[in-house]
């Protein structure tokens, strides 16, 4: 079962969504919906979103230990951030093909191309610091 999260910059969500607060006027029902899309239109980028996919398994101890290493990377801010980075997570034991490929890799961390390919990446210590793991992905994505 794969499962999708969207992880972003922690500290620019409030903002985010003060944004939309602020455009919607409640004494303007009649106008609801277009200033929403206004201000959802003007929030997001025109970058295409970059997408990471993380194959693991329920009890992999390596797994659990990148995942949480993985939350901290994305709610790092700086010149390295993941805020426009979409994580999803496989689960290789539900798709049989993701078994075969990766049971003695995981965990295994794969960038999506524009193309929609993936593209296997080089396995993270489990040493590294958090701000280098979210220099490695960044850096990945800017190759």
């Amino acid at each position: 079962m794969a499962s999708r999260i969207a992880m972003g910059n922690a500290a620019t969500r409030p903002q985010l969504f003060q944004h939309f607060r602020s455009a919607i006027k409640p004494n303007s029902q009649k106008n609801f919906r277009l200033t929403f899309f206004k201000a959802l239109a003007s929030s997001s980028s025109s970058s295409v979103p970059r997408k990471l996919i993380l194959y693991s398994k329920p009890g992999c101890c390596l797994c659990d230990g990148l995942k949480e290493k993985l939350d901290a990377a994305f709610c790092l801010a700086g010149s390295n951030s993941l805020a426009d980075v979409h994580l999803e997570i496989r689960d290789i034991t539900s798709n049989p093909e993701w078994e075969r490929l990766y049971q003695y890799e995981i965990p295994v961390l794969a960038k999506v191309r524009e193309d929609g390919t993936e593209e296997t990446l080089p396995r993270l210590s489990p040493r590294l610091a958090v701000e280098l793991v979210q220099k490695k992905i960044a850096g990945a994505f800017d190759q």
